[in-house]
């Protein structure tokens, strides 16, 4: 066997052995294999499901005075995208407070304390009835007793303004009498709580300054 031969069966070899070797440390590829997904991929994949947030049931600050799903309801929510800081709750605990204090305003015609609480159609109609009783010699004493009942009728919102308009439903109590220029009592009885019902709607823009709600209107 010649030297060429020689040679050309050893590089031959060589050659075997390198391919042998390749194959045991790289592997063999058969078919389309899906690409593995990096390992923070996956981690952050895991990480978000694990901290989804799931949105939770309604306002409870709703649907304790308004039916789910309701106009009034929906327009509460309307009120608290555009003001966050507004709570039904809160807003009826100081409309009691507004109703107390308005009505003694008007009943002993001191409206001017209360200005800023009422429209001015309000006033200008509650001004009249004072006025009509003074020009008839009347003089009005009433002391609030309380209310005994107090619930959000109707609520609306329009998005246009951001007016919002809450209609509440009162049952005040208070002990009241009216006297003519001679003193005797034609209206009330000083030994008697007088028992009324009234529904006032008071009104803000939702996206003001002035966190005042203002009374709008009144009826029965």
């Amino acid at each position: 066997m010649n030297a060429p031969i020689i040679q050309l069966l050893v590089l031959a070899g060589i050659a075997i052995f390198l391919i042998l070797r390749l194959r045991g440390v790289l592997g063999t590829r058969e078919g389309f294999e899906k690409p593995q997904v990096p390992v923070e991929k996956t981690n952050t994949a895991l990480a978000r499901r694990d901290f989804e947030v799931i949105e939770g049931g309604p306002d409870r600050d709703i649907t304790d005075h308004a039916t789910d799903g309701s106009d009034t309801a929906q327009a509460l929510t309307a009120m608290k995208r555009v003001d966050p800081s507004f709570n039904v709750t809160k807003f009826l605990t100081g409309a009691r407070s507004a109703y107390e204090m308005i009505l003694i305003a008007f009943e002993h015609g001191d409206l001017e304390t209360v200005r800023d609480f009422i429209s001015p159609e309000v006033h200008d109609a509650f001004e009249q009835v004072v006025h009509q009783r003074a020009n008839q010699g009347l003089t009005v004493k009433a002391v609030f007793v309380g209310i005994s009942d107090l619930s959000l009728k109707e609520a609306t919102f329009d998005p246009q303004t951001k007016e919002a308009e809450m209609t509440v439903r009162f049952t005040g109590e208070m002990n009241y009498v009216v006297r003519d220029m001679a003193g005797e009592i034609v209206d009330g009885d000083p030994n008697a709580i007088k028992r009324q019902k009234d529904v006032w709607t008071f009104a803000r823009v939702m996206d003001s300054t002035d966190p005042n709600w203002r009374l709008v209107a009144t009826g029965e």
